[in-house]
Protein backbone atom coordinates (compact mmCIF):
# COMPACT_ATOMS: atom_id res chain seq x y z
CA UNK A 1 0.00 0.00 0.00
CA UNK A 2 1.00 3.67 -0.71
CA UNK A 3 1.54 5.15 1.99
CA UNK A 4 -0.59 8.21 1.47
CA UNK A 5 -3.55 5.46 0.92
CA UNK A 6 -2.15 3.91 4.87
CA UNK A 7 -2.18 7.08 6.78
CA UNK A 8 -5.71 7.70 5.81
CA UNK A 9 -6.68 4.53 6.52
CA UNK A 10 -4.93 4.89 9.86
CA UNK A 11 -6.23 7.99 10.52
CA UNK A 12 -9.89 6.38 9.89
CA UNK A 13 -9.40 3.24 12.42
CA UNK A 14 -8.10 5.88 14.95
CA UNK A 15 -11.59 8.11 14.27
CA UNK A 16 -13.39 5.08 14.29
CA UNK A 17 -12.24 3.81 18.00
CA UNK A 18 -11.93 7.37 18.93
CA UNK A 19 -15.87 6.71 17.83
CA UNK A 20 -16.62 3.66 20.05
CA UNK A 21 -15.17 5.58 23.25
CA UNK A 22 -17.43 8.09 22.90
CA UNK A 23 -20.52 5.40 22.44
CA UNK A 24 -19.58 2.36 24.06
CA UNK A 25 -17.19 3.90 27.35
CA UNK A 26 -13.64 3.81 27.63
CA UNK A 27 -13.18 0.11 28.18
CA UNK A 28 -14.96 -0.97 25.15
CA UNK A 29 -12.23 1.36 23.09
CA UNK A 30 -9.58 0.07 24.73
CA UNK A 31 -9.99 -3.34 24.10
CA UNK A 32 -10.36 -3.11 20.92
CA UNK A 33 -7.35 -0.52 20.30
CA UNK A 34 -4.51 -2.82 19.88
CA UNK A 35 -1.74 -3.16 17.27
CA UNK A 36 -0.31 -6.75 17.27
CA UNK A 37 2.76 -7.52 14.61
CA UNK A 38 3.77 -10.92 14.24
CA UNK A 39 6.73 -11.30 12.72
CA UNK A 40 7.91 -14.75 11.03
CA UNK A 41 11.40 -15.47 10.95
CA UNK A 42 10.97 -18.65 8.97
CA UNK A 43 8.69 -17.08 6.63
CA UNK A 44 10.42 -13.39 6.47
CA UNK A 45 6.88 -11.59 6.44
CA UNK A 46 5.45 -9.14 9.23
CA UNK A 47 1.63 -9.53 9.65
CA UNK A 48 0.31 -6.41 11.21
CA UNK A 49 -3.47 -6.70 13.22
CA UNK A 50 -5.16 -3.95 14.41
CA UNK A 51 -7.92 -4.04 16.71
CA UNK A 52 -8.01 -7.83 15.83
CA UNK A 53 -8.46 -6.98 11.54
CA UNK A 54 -5.31 -8.02 9.98
CA UNK A 55 -4.70 -5.06 8.09
CA UNK A 56 -1.13 -4.65 6.64
CA UNK A 57 1.20 -7.75 5.47
CA UNK A 58 4.91 -6.80 4.69
CA UNK A 59 8.31 -8.48 3.67
CA UNK A 60 11.22 -8.15 6.13
CA UNK A 61 14.50 -8.67 6.81
CA UNK A 62 15.42 -10.36 9.90
CA UNK A 63 18.82 -11.47 11.45
CA UNK A 64 21.47 -13.67 9.27
CA UNK A 65 23.07 -16.68 10.25
CA UNK A 66 25.86 -14.49 12.08
CA UNK A 67 23.01 -12.14 13.91
CA UNK A 68 20.01 -13.35 15.66
CA UNK A 69 16.70 -11.80 15.73
CA UNK A 70 15.10 -12.25 19.67
CA UNK A 71 12.10 -14.26 19.65
CA UNK A 72 9.36 -13.58 22.07
CA UNK A 73 6.64 -10.77 22.90
CA UNK A 74 7.87 -7.31 23.36
CA UNK A 75 6.44 -3.87 23.74
CA UNK A 76 8.29 -0.78 22.03
CA UNK A 77 10.70 0.93 24.02
CA UNK A 78 11.20 4.07 22.35
CA UNK A 79 10.69 5.43 19.05
CA UNK A 80 12.92 7.70 16.60
CA UNK A 81 11.90 9.11 13.39
CA UNK A 82 15.51 8.66 12.73
CA UNK A 83 18.46 6.93 14.34
CA UNK A 84 21.72 6.29 13.59
CA UNK A 85 23.53 3.26 14.88
CA UNK A 86 25.63 3.61 17.02
CA UNK A 87 27.29 -0.21 16.72
CA UNK A 88 27.11 -0.35 12.62
CA UNK A 89 28.75 2.95 11.36
CA UNK A 90 26.14 5.12 12.05
CA UNK A 91 23.82 3.76 9.63
CA UNK A 92 20.66 4.85 8.66
CA UNK A 93 17.90 3.00 10.86
CA UNK A 94 14.69 5.62 10.09
CA UNK A 95 11.32 5.49 11.51
CA UNK A 96 12.53 2.96 14.52
CA UNK A 97 10.61 1.29 17.19
CA UNK A 98 13.05 -0.34 19.11
CA UNK A 99 11.47 -3.35 21.31
CA UNK A 100 14.47 -4.89 23.42
CA UNK A 101 17.78 -3.27 23.42
CA UNK A 102 19.06 -2.52 20.20
CA UNK A 103 16.72 -4.46 18.11
CA UNK A 104 14.22 -2.15 16.36
CA UNK A 105 11.38 -2.24 13.82
CA UNK A 106 13.08 -0.16 11.23
CA UNK A 107 13.12 1.13 7.35
CA UNK A 108 15.74 -0.19 4.77
CA UNK A 109 17.11 1.44 1.80
CA UNK A 110 18.62 -2.35 1.03
CA UNK A 111 15.14 -3.26 -0.43
CA UNK A 112 15.73 -5.58 -2.62
CA UNK A 113 16.96 -7.98 0.17
CA UNK A 114 13.45 -8.36 1.53
CA UNK A 115 12.16 -11.19 2.07
CA UNK A 116 15.27 -12.95 3.36
CA UNK A 117 17.33 -12.83 6.53
CA UNK A 118 19.97 -9.91 5.76
CA UNK A 119 20.27 -7.89 9.59
CA UNK A 120 22.08 -7.81 12.09
CA UNK A 121 18.80 -8.40 13.71
CA UNK A 122 16.68 -6.14 13.64
CA UNK A 123 13.79 -6.10 11.79
CA UNK A 124 13.65 -4.14 8.26
CA UNK A 125 10.82 -3.11 6.23
CA UNK A 126 10.18 -1.23 3.45
CA UNK A 127 10.66 2.69 3.98
CA UNK A 128 7.04 3.41 2.52
CA UNK A 129 5.63 0.20 5.09
CA UNK A 130 8.12 1.21 8.19
CA UNK A 131 6.59 4.99 7.97
CA UNK A 132 3.20 3.57 8.19
CA UNK A 133 3.99 1.30 11.26
CA UNK A 134 6.08 4.38 13.28
CA UNK A 135 2.35 5.67 12.95
CA UNK A 136 0.87 3.02 13.85
CA UNK A 137 2.27 2.74 16.77
CA UNK A 138 2.66 7.05 17.52
CA UNK A 139 -1.17 7.18 16.71
CA UNK A 140 -2.28 3.81 19.33
CA UNK A 141 0.47 4.17 21.50
CA UNK A 142 3.65 1.74 22.64
CA UNK A 143 1.62 0.80 25.50
CA UNK A 144 -0.92 -0.95 23.07
CA UNK A 145 1.30 -2.25 20.43
CA UNK A 146 2.96 -5.79 20.63
CA UNK A 147 5.58 -7.13 18.57
CA UNK A 148 5.86 -10.75 18.46
CA UNK A 149 8.17 -12.63 16.67
CA UNK A 150 8.05 -16.54 16.39
CA UNK A 151 10.62 -18.84 14.01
Amino acid sequence: MHTTISAKLINITAAALTGAAFLFGANAAHAANKIVARVSLSQQIMEVSVSGRPTFAWKVSTGDRAHVTPTGSFKPTRMHEMWYSKKYDNAPMPHSVFFSGGYAVHATYAIKRLGQPASHGCVRLHPDNAADFYQLVETFGPANTSIVIVK
